[in-house]
């Protein structure tokens, strides 16, 4: 009776272990699936949003200047929301969550009605050497209900997703040459693993993804003739992916300017938009100029309208002059 006792003890410790296991398996792949946020579009189906970045400095830099444009062109296209590509509090992120920086280089600066909206973010390098976890806690959303900043999500505004990647793990400096840098890698348990994690739950998304238009926003850029230039771990390991998989644009930060880059296998455009504060670094890499339509070293922002059939990108300077504009109808996009 007894041995009968022990072997119905082992087996239903064995059915426990096994739903322990099913059970992390499951909390596993929920953690591994990128969190999607619903943003509506307009009732005609349009989409228009403002993308900054590299711009946390307490209003220094033309930083304020940036944002007053920002709140005048944001009015004047009726925009649904902000993007921000990172590098959201200088030198060195946010000391925690109830640092006064919070307030004093967002709250406090971004003041126009049209600028209070959803900001959807991302961390930057700058970020990671401060309290990486502070800027994703849901403490500052209720300082600033507006901010919204995780490692990597996906923004599904109906006609477009819109896919935020952490790209600052992927760099590789930063864990074997952080020059005198601390960085918070507290969430980054393996670099090897996350990024193979990130680059395979992304694949997944932007296979799955019907959306209209595509866009993918990292900090980094793929490509870029300015001062930190191409990105090489993303040349490899990301820019594959997006061109299998009908990516329409990436957007990122990092540079401290505005530019367009056309790729040279696929009709996608690298989009930065880094401008939001210090800038005129007055380095220009001349050897990687091909494909390039567009170029300014100094400070602004950009903007994105879309429609079911039409993508219209511009870019403005502090005083809110348009730079540039290009503008792609889906058809002829589709078509290349």
């Amino acid at each position: 009776m007894g041995g009968g006792g022990d072997l119905c003890s082992r087996r239903m410790a064995l059915v426990g272990g096994v739903g322990l296991v099913v059970l992390a398996l499951a909390l596993v792949s929920a953690r591994a699936e990128l969190r999607r946020f619903e943003q509506p579009a307009k009732p005609d189906g349009s989409l228009g949003f403002l993308v900054v970045g590299d711009w946390g400095r307490r209003g220094d830099y033309n930083q304020s200047r940036v944002a007053v444009q920002m709140g005048r062109v944001g009015e004047k296209l009726d925009i649904d929301f902000v993007v921000s590509t990172g590098d959201n509090f200088y030198d060195n992120g946010l000391t925690g969550e109830h640092d006064p920086a919070f307030e004093e280089s967002f709250t406090n600066i971004y003041t126009a009605k049209s600028l209070q909206k959803q900001w959807y973010s991302v961390l930057g390098n700058h970020d990671y050497r401060g309290d990486a976890e502070a800027q994703l806690s849901p403490v500052l959303r209720r300082i600033d209900r507006r901010w919204l900043c995780l490692r990597s999500f996906i923004v599904d505004a109906e006609l477009v997703e819109i896919f935020f990647l952490d790209t600052t793990p992927f760099v590789k400096s930063y864990f074997t040459d952080a020059e005198g840098h601390t960085y918070d890698w507290r969430g980054i348990k393996s670099r090897k693993t996350y990024i193979a994690n990130l680059l395979k739950d992304v694949e997944s998304a932007l296979k799955a993804s019907t959306a209209k238009w595509k866009i993918v926003v990292g900090h980094h850029a793929i490509r870029s003739i300015s001062h930190h230039g191409d990105t090489k771990e993303l040349l490899k390991y990301l820019l594959p992916i997006l061109r299998a998989n009908s990516v329409d644009f990436y957007v990122n930060g990092h540079d401290h300017c505005l530019q367009q880059i056309g790729d040279t296998e696929s009709p996608i455009q690298f989009l930065t938009s880094g401008a939001g504060s210090k800038a005129w670094r007055g380095d220009i890499k001349e050897t990687n100029r091909g494909d390039v339509s567009f170029f300014y070293d100094g400070q602004g922002f950009m903007s994105v309208r879309l429609t079911r059939s039409d993508a219209e990108i511009a870019f403005y300077d502090v005083f809110g002059k348009v730079l540039h504009t290009w503008t792609v109808s889906k058809q002829l996009h589709s078509a290349i």
